[in-house]
């Protein structure tokens, strides 16, 4: 929760009237006391903490839950459940890398919540040319980060920067909350 990518993004769409609030699946909390490197919890237990800090957040009708990679999965896998009011998913897991022909997309095929999901054009659990062609939820949009892997890091030769990236993918999920709450 607290990598440079999520303090970036984190600080960069709070705002006077925006609260951003992170948080550790129990795993990663376990990580942090004794230095193992763990593997997530099963999805019960991931799906459990989403529920528990929606609710301990009040009124879900407010909020805009998301996050980086599997915590933005699991986010979207409670958006409607939970009756939150936007989800932005940051490099999203579509399929495990090298493995498109295990997408992981059902849930997304339903979803009811209005959903922004950032990708990089080179994530190598999504690539621009292989999300395209999933049939999802009309109430998902999505915004490309040009060249960015996926945590949106564009390679030198590229002209961009990782700082570019990552403003750009701020900037949408603002415009993105702003329209929610319009």
């Amino acid at each position: 929760m607290d990598s440079p990518f999520m303090s970036q993004v984190a600080h960069g769409v709070a705002k006077p009237k925006v609260r951003v609030v992170r948080f550790e699946f129990p795993y990663m909390k376990l990580r942090r006391k004794d230095a193992r490197n763990r593997p997530p919890d099963r999805e019960p237990v991931l799906l459990a903490a989403w529920r528990a800090v929606i609710s301990e957040l009040g009124d879900a009708s407010r909020l805009v839950i998301g996050g980086k990679s599997l915590g933005g999965r699991i986010a979207s896998m409670v958006a409607d459940e939970m009756g939150v009011r936007g989800l932005v998913c940051l490099g999203y897991p579509f399929h495990p890398p090298g493995k498109p022909e295990y997408p992981r997309i059902a849930h997304l095929q339903r979803l009811r919540t209005p959903a922004l999901i950032l990708q990089g054009t080179r994530d190598p659990f999504g690539r621009r040319e292989e999300v395209v062609e999933y049939r999802l939820s009309k109430k998902i949009r999505f915004g490309w980060i040009e060249d960015g892997d996926h945590s949106f890091k564009p390679r030198a030769s590229s002209g961009r920067t990782e700082a570019q990236n990552l403003e750009e993918a701020i900037l949408m999920v603002g415009d993105f909350m702003d329209e929610l709450f319009r």
